[in-house]
């Protein structure tokens, strides 16, 4: 090639238009990491321009974030009270709000828990001695920690048990701390004890709680509301569902 094609060439590559990639960022409920995860990666393979950055804590950490500002396209909460809140706020377009999933609370001890009598087989085996820790949610900001709270106040033992408890800023940290055997026993969501179902054992299903329903909406403050609705179209599509599914979480009855 001589020097005056070379010339044309960088020329046509200078003035050539580029595709700009369009960027949102996703706050999710930390329980939700493992499923929004792969729902981004599948989302993308079908739109490479887009890039979907995610950030997993706490619900309340999350909303709190959100009010001071955090730049986020899409809040999904692991509860309805923390949408709630952030509706109140004016932060959410209230018609994007919709639930999209369901879990299941359950009561999970460390794998290593060989002996069957040490296996809780009811919330009221929690009196038993051998449960000298027990991991929950920071009642105040992890919706898994006020589904415990509500569960186990519905059998009478709140009070009895409260000073046995190790508390966590997220479910995922209650998973980590019964993995390593930091504690006897530890309340999460069974899609968490799923991700680890070599190092713990699902004791007891939790009942006597609000359903554990995950709302997701699209903030008010936005900067690419195109995009972001295309994601929330995306993740309730059948293959959107799927993935949840997969998962292990439910679809909400319309």
């Amino acid at each position: 090639m001589n020097i005056k094609k070379i010339a044309i060439t960088c020329a046509l590559l200078l003035f050539a238009p580029t595709i700009q990639a369009s960027e949102i960022t996703v706050s999710a409920a930390s329980s939700l990491t493992g499923a929004i995860t792969e729902l981004k990666q599948a989302f993308i393979e079908q739109n490479p321009t887009m890039k979907i950055y995610t950030n997993f804590a706490a619900s309340n950490t999350l909303l709190r974030q959100i009010e001071k500002g955090a730049p986020v396209d899409i809040f999904a909460s692991a509860d309805q009270i923390t949408m709630d809140k952030a509706e109140s706020s004016n932060l959410i377009l209230n018609e994007t709000r919709e639930n999209f999933a369901l879990n299941t609370l359950v009561l999970i001890v460390p794998n290593d828990t060989r002996d069957a009598k040490n296996i809780p087989s009811s919330p009221q085996d929690l009196l038993n001695k051998n449960y000298k820790k027990i991991a929950i949610g920071n009642i105040a900001s992890v919706p898994a920690g006020r589904y415990a709270k509500e569960s186990l106040e519905s059998e009478k033992l709140w009070n009895d048990l409260k000073n046995r408890f190790i508390y966590a800023e997220n479910v995922r940290q209650v998973l980590d701390y019964v993995t390593r055997g930091e504690v006897d026993a530890g309340f999460v969501y069974a899609t968490d004890a799923a991700t680890q179902k070599n190092k713990v054992k699902i004791a007891v299903t939790m009942q006597g709680h609000q359903p554990v329903s995950y709302p997701i909406a699209l903030l008010k403050d936005s900067k690419n509301k195109q995009d972001a609705q295309k994601f929330l179209d995306f993740i309730f599509s059948d293959q959107g569902t799927s993935i949840l599914t997969k998962h292990g979480f439910t679809k909400p009855a319309i």
